[in-house]
């Protein structure tokens, strides 16, 4: 299978979205790309895996019946939720759908992402990627200061 990807440099924001959902799909891209986002797609549940396993995407967003009927389908969800936080932590994964109360942590938590969001809240796109991003980095924000500094002191 020969995937073309876009060439990511140091300075891009990469995002990856998932969804089955053409409108939904494109208010989100566009509000991505209004944020300074270069946005990838994925159009299945393998090509999302190669995608996010190629790429550092600093925002994934899926919604909750990517290719598939229902959550419980989402096969590329359940292989985000299995993943060991190391090969996931630098994304803020946001989950779109019917199903949720945006912003819900423990919907979120239950789900093994950073926000959940409704879509009849899909006006909003663009304010509530903002406020997930920014959550999420507050709260790794000790974590990567701490990182930082044992990767200056062993490369001394």
């Amino acid at each position: 299978m020969n995937n073309q990807f876009e060439f990511v440099s140091a300075s891009d924001k990469p995002a990856l979205l998932a969804f089955s959902t053409p409108e939904w799909l494109d208010a989100v891209k566009l509000a991505l790309q209004e944020l300074g986002y270069k946005v990838h797609t994925a159009a299945t549940h393998s090509d999302f895996l190669l995608r996010f396993s190629q790429v550092r995407y600093q925002v994934v967003i899926m919604e909750e019946r990517f290719a598939a009927n229902n959550l419980e389908e989402n096969l590329a969800l359940h292989a985000l939720q299995q993943m060991p936080m190391n090969q996931r932590r630098h994304a803020t994964i946001v989950l779109l759908g019917e199903s949720f109360q945006t912003f819900t942590p423990l919907q979120a938590f239950q789900q093994s992402v950073h926000a959940v969001i409704n879509s009849s809240e899909l006006f909003l796109i663009k304010q509530l990627i903002e406020k997930s991003v920014t959550d999420n980095q507050m709260f790794l924000h000790s974590y990567t200061e701490v990182q930082s500094r044992l990767y200056a002191m062993t490369t001394r």
